[in-house]
């Protein structure tokens, strides 16, 4: 059975659908996110996960665009974690996003229950795609950077996030935010951890959840602010988020010119270190992140 390396989707918005409501996972699949997230972690209770598993894999199956539609599973530590692998991964969905991951190994572990289910049901290996929230447990947040290397199961990893509300918990914190609504040290360096880690390991940083959802306006500021920081797409939890995280984390025409005249400017003068652009002078680091953002946006 072949190997196979599928092309990540494009990751600016992934919206979360609980597992066991068909109207919402209808919803999510019918809207403009690029990942419709069905959930049967935190949003569908014990006793719901056995009639959430199936409802999932229905609706994947039933999709014409399977790789759009991902299942946030249930942590590697537990039982639930195999069960929900053994129902969705015979529907083949695009990828899994895999919570409360505590750096390589976890990664692994799941690379070696995806191998096995595809195997077994015919699916090309390699095809299912991982992303993981790494900041949701204490132990977690020492191996943000253990995703970068040469492991089995490096090549699935695509993403990683981060979480406050999981991790707050663990801490026992009943504060994740001050006055001015800004997140406290802890939570801020979660997220910067995150973005360092996800670099580190040549994969896309996803930000967490703005659960404010009717508050769009914070919502856009905010996604445009964690963009310019180099996080490459957002988290949400209600439809109308949607839009307003795509436009953040789509170039603008004005970004996208910059970028080619930045790139024309070093092809007009080969083996250059620095060149002259709009009366700034530019070196090779600028020069990447307009080749980044070019190949980010398929232009």
């Amino acid at each position: 059975m072949p190997h196979t390396a599928p092309i990540p989707p494009r990751m600016r918005s992934w919206l979360f659908a609980p597992g066991d409501s068909a109207k919402k996972m209808g919803k999510a699949e019918s809207s403009a996110a690029d990942i419709a997230l069905l959930d049967l972690e935190d949003s569908v209770s014990p006793d719901n996960k056995p009639s959430a598993r199936q409802m999932v894999a229905e609706v994947i199956a039933a999709s014409p665009n399977k790789t759009r539609l991902w299942v946030r599973i249930n942590p590697i530590s537990g039982h639930d974690c195999i069960a929900d692998l053994a129902a969705i991964i015979p529907a083949q969905p695009g990828g899994v996003f895999l919570p409360k991951a505590e750096g390589a190994a976890d990664i692994t572990q799941l690379h070696h229950y995806l191998t096995a289910l595809e195997a077994a049901n015919g699916i090309p290996l390699g095809r299912t795609l991982i992303a993981a929230l790494v900041t949701e447990t204490a132990a977690a947040m020492f191996k943000t950077g253990d995703y970068a290397g040469h492991y089995p199961g490096r090549e699935r990893l695509v993403a990683m996030s981060w979480g406050a509300e999981d991790l707050s918990s663990a801490l026992g914190a009943r504060e994740q935010r001050g006055a001015d609504g800004e997140y406290a040290h802890t939570y801020e360096m979660a997220r910067s951890l995150c973005l360092v880690g996800a670099s580190a390991a040549g994969v896309a940083a996803i930000e967490t959840v703005q659960p404010e959802f009717r508050d769009l306006d914070a919502l856009a500021a905010r996604a445009r602010r964690v963009r310019a920081a180099g996080f490459r797409g957002m988290l949400a939890i209600h439809p109308a988020q949607v839009d307003p995280i795509n436009e953040a984390f789509t170039p603008s025409a004005e970004e996208l010119a910059h970028a080619r005249a930045v790139v024309q400017a070093f092809a007009d003068h080969p083996g250059a270190g620095v060149v002259a652009l709009d009366g700034a002078m530019l070196d090779r680091p600028h020069l990447a992140l307009a080749q980044r953002l070019l190949a980010e946006a398929g232009a």
